[in-house]
Formats: C-alpha cells, structure tokens, sequence
C-alpha cells in the first residue's frame, strides 16, 4: 500500500471515529427542561433545550422520567376522560413575539414575548381506545400492557 492510500485510509477512520464520538455526545447528554405549559384540557407542552436523537432514546427517556414529571410539573395533565396529549418542544432560540407563521404561543404567559418557533421533537398521548402512544420522528409506536414497545404496523 502507498503512502497516499494509507494517509487517506487513517483520515476516514479519523473522520469516522469524530462522527461515532459526536453521535454518543449527543445521546448521552441530559435533557434540559426549559418550561412547561398546560394549553387546553388533556394537552401539555415541554420546551426542551436537548432531546436524545433516536427514537428509542426519547421512548426510554419517557419510560425513565414520566414519574419524575409527574411529581414535578404536574404533567400529563389529562382530561376528565382520562385522556392526555404531552407534546415536547425545542426551545430553540427562546421566546419570541407572535409575527412569524408557524409559531405557537401560549396563553398562560402574557404577550408580546410568549411564543417559539415549533420544532416538535417528540409527542406522548393516551386515550382509552389505542392505550399509550409515542410519536417519534417519522413513527409511531404503541406501548402494549406487557411493557412492549410495537409499530401499529408489527402488530
């Protein structure tokens, strides 16, 4: 093997072994919880700061953590149905004024400075009919009464 070969062969495992190192740093780090809001009956809003990237990681976070939200903001909040839809939010640059599409705003702060840009990282409903539902990237998830997390899909 010639030198060039070997240069560029020791650059990719380098440039590889950054991207494996930044991929676990963002797995790993903690979530920061921002705020929360209660909108309407059953629905409650999380503004985060980080989130973990997967699927999996944000399920896991949920399954870890829903006690301690419980305790602490009082969410899920649901309806008198038993119904509840958590929706987490990145925080992104902060609050901001109403003026551009796209953003939601809550009632429970007072305007002009009361609304972010909506970057929907991940979601968690229940309703007696589908049981506990997450909403992830681009899937869905069903958490069943044994503790298995399925695709409606694999069902």
């Amino acid at each position: 093997m010639r030198l060039k070969e070997k240069i560029i062969i020791a650059l990719l495992f380098l440039a590889g072994c950054v991207l494996l190192s930044y991929w676990l740093w963002l797995s790993q780090r903690p979530v920061d919880i921002i705020a929360v809001h209660h909108r309407s009956s059953g629905f409650s809003d999380v503004l985060v700061n980080s989130f973990p990237p997967t699927d999996k990681g944000k399920i896991n976070w949920w399954l870890k953590n829903k006690e301690m939200l419980n305790d602490k903001y009082g969410i899920p909040k649901p309806d008198r149905n038993g119904h509840f839809y958590l929706t987490i939010w990145l925080f992104g640059d902060g609050y901001k004024e109403l003026g551009k599409y796209g953003r939601l705003c809550f009632d429970d702060m007072k305007p002009p400075v009361n609304c972010i840009d909506k970057e929907r990282v991940f979601s968690i409903s229940f309703s007696k009919n589908r049981g506990t539902i997450f909403t992830g990237s681009d899937s869905e998830y069903r958490l069943t009464a044994d503790g298995k997390i399925l695709k409606p899909e694999d069902e």
